[in-house]
This record gives C-alpha cells, sequence and structure tokens, in this order.
C-alpha cells in the first residue's frame, strides 16, 4: 500500500500515513493520460483567430485589366491569395476547439495522475493546514522546509479555506484547489503535491 509524509506547519516530519490502494496505487495509464491532457489543452484554446478571405477584403472589385491582348495573365481581381493584399485562401476562422472525454476515462485519467505522484514520492501531507491570517510568508517557509520552494506545487484544502487561498496564490508555481475538484493536466504539471490530511479523506471519499 502506498504511504507519504505527515508534516506539521513547520514542516517537521510527524509520521506516515497510508494511501488509498484504489486511488494512489494504481499503474498510471499512460495513454488515458495522453488524451486527458490533449483534451484540457485542446478545451483551453480561445479559437478567436480569424483573417480575411478574398472576399472579405477591401478593394478588387474592378478587373485590372482587359481578359485577352495584354501578354500578361488573365485576372479579374487584384485580391486574389496569390496577389500582394490579396485575401487568405482558407482563412482560420473563429471555432469552438473544446471536446468532452466520458466519466469514466477522466476519472481513469485522474488517479493515474495521482498514482504517479505518489510513485515519485511527491505527495506531502500537512497535519492540518491552518493559518489565522492571510500570510504569504508562512506557505513560502512551509515550502521551503518541504524542498519544493520555486517548483510548481498545488496546494489541496478540503474546501475553500480564504487564509491560504490568499496566501498562496502570490507564489509563482502554485495553485490552490480543494479535494472534490482536481484536474489531471495540473496534477501532471506540478512536481509537488501539498495535501491537508482532511483533504486526504475528502479525496478518497470522492473518488474512491
Amino acid at each position: 500500500m502506498p504511504t507519504a509524509n505527515v508534516y506539521n506547519m513547520a514542516g517537521e516530519k510527524i509520521g506516515t500515513v497510508e494511501l488509498s490502494e484504489a486511488i494512489f496505487g494504481i499503474e498510471p495509464n499512460k495513454a488515458v493520460l495522453h488524451a486527458a491532457v490533449k483534451n484540457h489543452l485542446a478545451n483551453r484554446r480561445q479559437g478567436t483567430q480569424s483573417t480575411l478571405t478574398r472576399a472579405e477584403v477591401s478593394g478588387g472589385g474592378r478587373k485590372p485589366w482587359r481578359q485577352k491582348g495584354t501578354g500578361r495573365a488573365r485576372a479579374g481581381s487584384t485580391r486574389a491569395p496569390h496577389w500582394t493584399h490579396g485575401g487568405l485562401a482558407f482563412a482560420p476562422k473563429p471555432r469552438d476547439y473544446s471536446y468532452s472525454l466520458n466519466k469514466k476515462v477522466k476519472r481513469l485519467a485522474l488517479l493515474s495522475a495521482l498514482s504517479a505522484k505518489a510513485n515519485e514520492t511527491a505527495i506531502y501531507v500537512i497535519d492540518t493546514l491552518h493559518l489565522d491570517e492571510i500570510k504569504t510568508k508562512k506557505i513560502a517557509a512551509l515550502l521551503e522546509k518541504l524542498e519544493i520552494g520555486g517548483k510548481k506545487a498545488i496546494v489541496i484544502t478540503p474546501e475553500r479555506n480564504e487564509e491560504i487561498y490568499k496566501s498562496a496564490r502570490n507564489i509563482e508555481g502554485v495553485q490552490v484547489t480543494f479535494g472534490g475538484i482536481l484536474c489531471p493536466y495540473d496534477i501532471l504539471n506540478a512536481r509537488a503535491l501539498v495535501i491537508d490530511k482532511a483533504a486526504l479523506v475528502k479525496i478518497e471519499e470522492v473518488f474512491s
């Protein structure tokens, strides 16, 4: 059964905790992880690119020269794609790149990402992740103690915690999320997961 080290808010190791085999101990499915990452990146695309076709470029309404007798190639418009200032052939237009994956694939991708982090011993469980005030310095000090300062990390709380969220959001590379809302892409992209012990219970409740 996979395990993770447990730390206090001072960054001191105080024990270990067993992780759920069904969530953190499966064989990561690379094909499903690849599909999840592709889906996430596609859904993030704005799709706002737009250029003008020959029908949309201003000008070109007059035939530049007569059809025959000039020795030049026939031309009906100065806005054809091969002309300077002409429209673009097969011009990209706004479109929606998003698509969905089925629930089983998304769930397997998430479990694979969590298991991959467990295999890398990149999961740090905090006994009680709590702050009495908004203090970025305290979260930064905790990450430094855990030797993940300056690296991409995800801080996971059981529910929205204003003090933790506002304290961590100014630290470069650090994200804050909740136990019931996890993204495979973000987990794979992070170098470490810092999980409140109560959030660990929440993850096992939601995804087991």
